[in-house]
């Protein structure tokens, strides 16, 4: 008999319009690496919210080493040793990471919490596991990576042995990716059983041992990794054979739609520029991409760029218009379409609707509303033109809120409103992440045309296949810096890795520094050897 630690048998669970579960069996063995694949809006989130007790099962049977277990909420859960890493984190952004961690699980004395041991066993946990975070920092300053780091401590604090990841590496750097999956094989190696939703394939060969497949709530099937291939799994989950390169024409750029001259851009978090001196132009009909490891500035310039913060010094002309000091809404008006690297803060209104999230850049147009009375039949029809097209996913279509809808779906909504507007400049952030491989090819299609057709993309994208794949050329932006041009075509993933990490930079400033001391030493030997000229003439005077 097999050793499960977890067994979901036949669960089912349906909200309104929707069966999100229909039916499905899930066994994790112990001290394995169990991923769980579907496309966006498959269940796999909603599965595994049952299992951690934030839904309650219509009906099924949830087993803990073979004995029926009643999970009503994460309290029992973790009364079980089962923790979880939600896809968007849930934090409390003005607490302190150590605050967050402990949150809930806090050991008092007399009242009193007692956070100098607390302190401890985070330092302990953090050292033995690679997880390096600053226990005072407010969450709201720190990245994503290193929030995701303050939710894997939360488990671990709680001395969870069933972890749950759902879509973590969604928000992470190619080498963040690399160090999670090297710590998931460690808590494997431990005995600890892990339960890992994602859409990337690739990952999944990685580091998983099994794999389940859910398409539209339904299971397919359980397959060991071994035994398979990406192109299987991947026809598993969305019902055909997918196209994992991007076909596309050669670029024709035309004239400049984008100019960035010598942009600078203050740090919040230091008193240092994230962005220094940056300079370039997007032609309309080609892809430019603004690649580098997160932390690196690329964040405060689409800021900037967008109007969400201020420009310290320099400029930004879109179409022959300055919009450096421009509101939001001036940069769309001027043509400025903008898909936000963080979907919840702002991409969308969670607590609206679908259709009302799809007119957010239109709203005050005549085509929606008279009178300031918003006409909503237009605003409906519209709304689910995109939704057919972007096949967006969710249990009452137009009228459900975003606040309900799966992390993927919620960004092809906004992937599509953003594509929808025709805008001569798209500004794409990370634009496919947390989407299937599905929604993926459909979306890089997407892109493709909107250049051919003469829209100018600025793409920041932290996925280097999409970067290598998409791109007409790509700029390297390290410490705030552009270091380095490339085009996609003559250049290599290792090489733009080196730049993107700094090695590249240190290497030319070893280059510089040698090549200066070379040029000192012989210019000291040209000074020392024109001292002793005088010398050599005298003596032949002498003789």
């Amino acid at each position: 008999m097999e050793d499960y630690v977890i067994e979901m048998l036949h669960i089912t669970k349906t909200f309104p319009g929707i069966r999100a579960n229909d039916d499905v069996t899930l066994r994790l063995k112990r001290g394995e690496i169990h991923a769980l694949l579907g496309e966006n809006g498959a269940g796999k989130s909603t599965l595994m919210s049952v299992l951690f007790g934030l839904y309650d099962a219509d009906s099924g049977e949830i087993r803990k080493d073979g004995k029926t277990v009643h999970i009503n909420n994460p309290n029992d859960a973790n009364a079980l040793h089962i923790g979880m890493v939600h896809q968007h984190f849930k934090l409390v952004e003005v607490f302190s990471v150590l605050d967050n961690i402990i949150l809930g699980a806090e050991d008092t004395k007399h009242g009193i919490i007692q956070k100098d041991e607390a302190r401890k066993k985070i330092k302990r946990l953090s050292k033995k596991y690679g997880l390096k975070v600053d226990p005072d920092a407010l969450v709201e300053d720190i990245s994503v990576g290193m929030q995701q780091r303050v939710e894997i401590l939360k488990m671990l604090y709680r001395d969870n042995d069933i972890l749950i990841f759902d879509e973590p590496t969604a928000v992470l750097t190619p080498q963040e990716i690399d160090e999670l999956m090297e710590i998931m094989r460690g808590f494997a190696k431990e005995g600890k059983s892990i339960l890992f939703i994602t859409h990337k394939l690739n990952e999944i060969m990685a580091v998983a041992d099994r794999c389940t497949v859910l398409r539209k709530g339904k299971y397919i099937g359980t397959v060991n990794i071994s035994e398979t291939t990406p192109e299987e799994l991947s026809s598993m989950m969305v019902g055909r054979n997918v196209s994992f390169t991007v076909d596309k024409d050669e670029c024709k750029p035309g004239k400049k739609v984008l100019k960035v001259k010598n942009v600078t851009v203050p740090s919040k978090i230091h008193k240092n520029n994230a962005v220094k001196n940056v300079s370039f132009d997007v032609r309309a009909g080609e892809i430019v991409c603004l690649a580098g490891i997160e932390g690196n500035g690329q964040t405060e310039f689409i800021q900037a760029l967008t109007g969400l913060e201020k420009v310290g010094k320099g400029k930004i002309v879109l179409k022959g218009k300055d919009i450096t000091h421009a509101s939001v809404r001036k940069h769309s008006l001027a043509g400025m379409a903008h898909i936000p690297e963080d979907r919840h803060k702002h991409g969308l209104v969670l607590d609206f609707s679908l259709q009302e999230n799809m007119v957010l850049q239109k709203y005050y147009m005549d085509e929606f509303q008279k009178f300031g009375f918003i006409k909503s039949r237009n605003v409906l029809k519209y709304s689910q033109g995109i939704i057919e097209k972007f096949d967006v996913r969710s249990g009452q279509g137009p009228y459900s809120t975003a606040r309900s809808m799966s992390g993927g779906n919620q960004q092809k909504a906004i992937v599509g409103r953003e594509m929808d507007r025709g805008m001569p400049l798209l500004v794409a952030v990370q634009p496919t992440r947390g989407l299937d491989v599905g929604a993926i090819e459909f979306i890089h299609k997407e892109i493709i045309k909107a250049r051919d057709s003469g829209v100018a993309v600025l793409l920041v994208s932290l996925e280097l296949d999409e970067v290598m794949n998409l791109s007409d050329r790509i700029l390297v932006m390290y410490e705030g810096k552009i270091v380095g041009e490339f085009d996609p075509k003559t250049t290599t993933v290792q090489e733009l890795g080196l730049y993107m990490a700094g090695a590249k930079k240190d290497r030319l400033k070893n280059k510089e520094a040698k090549d200066r001391s070379r040029i000192k030493s012989h210019a000291k030997g040209k000074k020392e050897s024109a001292k002793a000229e005088p010398n050599r003439k005298t003596s032949k005077k002498g003789r």
